[in-house]
């Protein structure tokens, strides 16, 4: 079992004189629906609400078969708003509330006593887990996030995507706080060059991707991809430094194309049994050639979602095509 940690929301595209549309959306539920797609069986663990939106999403989920454990609660699913004006501009409007008592240490464990957590209960089994993006920044659930992490840290592979949005979180300090606490515990990082030029600035991404992977030492980072849209993706490892073409496409929105990327990564890995922790020293011992496979099919899961309209990532027969 693949597990993904993180926020569902609706994106809202309102202009003016029409009714809004809305979207389902969130960063890490668009890896879990890309996993679902690529044949794996995944469970989301995020938060909605007992709402239409919330409906929105657990149908959307359910219609790709992921697995959602969790209940609706009762305040309202997270909103993301993008109001247009006469010439198209967006300005953004958020209505987001991020926490997860679900996945909360009871008071025994987090103090160190006997009693599981809630979320070593539902993470049992999991071979790989992915966090990132809002749901590992901003409180009061990136601690219960945290928690997770690394109650599945021994026995699991860790991925990670921080996917900045400094207009939600907009402190750079505390970001970066955070980033580093999670790249701390993960195997498998995927960062663009623009969060790793917003949370570390001045800075050549490809050098702090290098810092990454030299976090956590012996327990750190096994592969750190840097994405760089049309540029294409280039990724490090301790044998050294990879890199590939985008395949080239008539781009429609590049909405989930980050997205795709990550659960094309991912599947990869899994297709090569190498997720779950007996696999963490085979993982951090892959070659620059391997590595350059698993971005280069990364790649082109990610060159057909930018092929079409919204975060809509591909299924496995398409990537055989």
């Amino acid at each position: 079992m693949l597990t993904v940690i993180g926020e569902a929301l609706v994106d809202e595209v309102v202009q003016a004189g029409k009714a809004p549309v809305p979207h389902v959306g969130g960063s890490p539920m668009n890896v879990a629906v890309g996993l679902a797609r690529l044949g794996h069986p995944v469970q989301f663990l995020g938060r909605i609400g007992k709402d239409a939106y919330g409906d929105m999403v657990a149908g959307h989920l359910k219609t790709n078969d992921v697995l959602v454990p969790l209940a609706p609660d009762e305040l309202p699913t997270s909103v993301a708003r993008a109001v247009l004006d006469t010439d198209g501009a967006a300005s953004y409007e958020f209505a987001l509330d991020w926490t997860l008592p679900s996945l909360a240490p009871s008071s025994d464990s987090a103090s160190g006593g006997p009693a599981e957590s809630a979320s070593q209960f539902i993470l049992n089994g999991t071979t790989l887990l992915h966090t990132g993006s809002i749901a590992t920044m901003l409180a009061p659930g990136e601690a219960h996030v945290l928690a997770a992490v690394v109650s599945a840290h021994p026995h699991a592979t860790i991925a990670y995507d921080p996917n900045c949005r400094p207009s939600i979180i907009g402190d750079v300090d505390h970001a970066r706080q955070q980033a580093e606490k999670f790249v701390r515990l993960a195997d498998v990082i995927k960062a663009s060059d623009e969060d790793l030029e917003w949370l570390y600035p001045g800075v050549d991404p490809k050098e702090s991707a290098r810092k990454w992977l030299a976090m956590g030492g012996a327990e750190g980072p096994a592969v750190v991809v840097v994405t760089q849209g049309s540029g294409g993706p280039w990724a490090v490892c301790a044998a050294g430094e990879a890199e590939c073409q985008v395949p080239s496409v008539e781009v429609v929105d590049t909405v989930g194309a980050g997205d795709s990327f990550m659960a094309a990564l991912l599947s990869t890995l899994v297709d090569r049994e190498l997720d779950g922790v007996q696999r963490r020293s085979e993982l951090r011992a892959i070659s620059t050639a391997v590595l350059g496979e698993l971005i280069e099919y990364a790649a082109r899961a990610a060159a057909i979602t930018v092929s079409r309209a919204g975060a809509n990532p591909p299924s496995r027969a398409e990537l055989r095509k």
